[in-house]
């Protein structure tokens, strides 16, 4: 058996796979007494098939399915002998000669392949290359809201006489014209966008009546859903004109800062007073703003690298690659996909070279406490007193990982951890101290 590589260009290349009887005879010998063994055929005892009726019968069969397993094979050794980076897997070259071969067990068979090579470049970053890390503040209007945001999750529902900004009216809705629309719904004040008429919808009563246009009040699609009807119609309606009465006023009144309200968020008796209470929220969300920082500081290592690695693909290989192994995808949504798939290839062998340059390695038990991290967040999400146990988690995480594409997701996450973990330490790293609302504004 021989195989030779032959370059077409450094992205682009060919194997030629040679194989001679006595490469495949002896597997294919193998391959038929195992069936013989196995197989249950009429007019023979189980396992009593003599093997040259299984070769008269299926030998053709046997022979085509050994020779591709044998090129396989082959062709995924001679890869990692070679250390070749290749994009896809190899796809067979049609040739007039394949239809030549008899498949007698004596044929000399030489199939083509064609592959696509990654491209060589530099990994751009550097002890020179500087980046800004941001360590973000809570301003007191974030603490704010986020305090009332709270307190809101855990207070009660009253039904005051008199309507406030940021209460929700139960109210009716008409269109001013004969046989317009009717609906009777739910409108939150707080997301009328026109202040003149949210004004207008402030210190009403039950059974109170006001003219709005809705057009001005509502964007599209909470108009639509309002008043019961398709987007399509909202933005086409040719009467904006309604009068709404009120049928009653709800308003989420917001929790008192007192104990049981602490040992609803906290463990029992953590926090016992409204300073500390406000102390465990600005750490909860500078921790958030943390990550937002990371965030944008992995964002800027990305384009960083994805400006400066200038790098051509073999694209024609990979489009017929990607149409090989989606057959159902159409060659419009390969075209249509494409750029995209080729920036997260690209930076995939940006991420894969410095994992292998720096051995890098991801273990089995990080991505197990990447998967209960996940599972915990989404726990206390729903149950922010609920605190599983350590033996839980683990049961939860298993069962995630079994799902294969789940556990590639978080292979994936970990080994991206990884890498940014070590970018930081490579490049050089300027600390800037700003305020969350002045964050927001950077280009993120």
């Amino acid at each position: 058996m021989n195989i030779s590589l032959k370059k077409i260009d450094d992205i682009n290349a060919t194997f030629t796979v040679d194989l001679a009887p006595e490469d495949y005879n002896p597997a294919v010998d193998k391959a038929i007494k195992d069936q013989a063994k196995k197989a249950k055929l009429p007019g023979f005892r189980p396992g009593m098939v003599p093997a040259g009726h299984i070769r008269r019968s299926f030998g053709k069969s046997i022979l085509f399915d050994e020779v591709n397993r044998i090129i396989n094979e082959r062709i995924s050794a001679y890869i990692t002998e070679e250390k070749l980076e290749v994009l896809g897997q190899p796809l067979p070259v049609d040739s007039e000669e394949d239809t030549k071969y008899n498949w007698d067990f004596k044929d000399n068979f030489s199939f083509n392949y064609e592959i696509g090579l990654a491209p060589e470049f530099e990994i751009p970053f550097t002890a020179e290359t500087e980046f800004t890390e941001y360590d973000i503040k809570a301003d007191e209007a974030t603490l704010t809201e986020r305090i009332k945001n709270l307190r809101r999750s855990y207070g009660k529902m009253t039904n005051p006489e008199v309507s406030e900004d940021g209460d929700v009216l139960y109210a009716v809705l008409k269109q001013d014209k004969e046989e317009g629309i009717e609906n009777t719904t739910s409108i939150r004040t707080d997301i009328i966008e026109d202040a003149k008429i949210k004004k207008s919808l402030i210190g009403l009563k039950k059974d109170d009546k006001v003219k709005i246009d809705v057009k001005k009040a509502f964007k599209v699609a909470d108009l639509a859903r309002i008043l019961g009807i398709t987007e399509e119609e909202a933005e086409n309606l040719d009467v904006t004109k309604f009068e709404l009465t009120v049928q009653n006023i709800n308003r989420l009144e917001e929790a008192d800062l007192d104990q049981d309200f602490f040992n609803k968020l906290f463990p029992e008796g953590e926090v016992t007073s409204a300073e500390q209470f406000n102390e465990k929220v600005k750490e909860e969300v500078e921790n958030l703003f943390k990550q937002n920082a990371a965030q944008k500081l992995r964002n800027e290592l990305y384009t960083f690298g994805m400006e400066k690695v200038d790098a051509k693909f073999p694209e024609s290989f990979l489009k017929k690659w990607l149409k090989a192994t989606n057959p159902n995808l159409s060659v419009e949504e390969i075209e249509e996909g494409f750029a995209d798939f080729i920036a997260n290839l690209k930076w995939t062998i940006i991420e894969n070279r410095i994992v292998t340059a720096n051995n890098l390695e991801v273990k089995y038990d990080e991505v197990v406490d990447l998967a209960k991290e996940r599972i915990y967040a989404q726990i206390k999400m729903y149950n922010i007193n609920e605190e599983p146990t350590d033996e839980q988690l683990g049961q939860f995480a298993l069962q995630l990982l079994s799902d294969r594409e789940q556990a590639n997701r978080l292979f994936e996450e970990v080994k991206a951890l990884k890498v940014f973990d070590y970018l930081k330490s490579t490049i050089k790293i300027n600390s800037k101290e700003i305020d969350y609302n002045e964050f927001e504004k950077l280009d993120n």
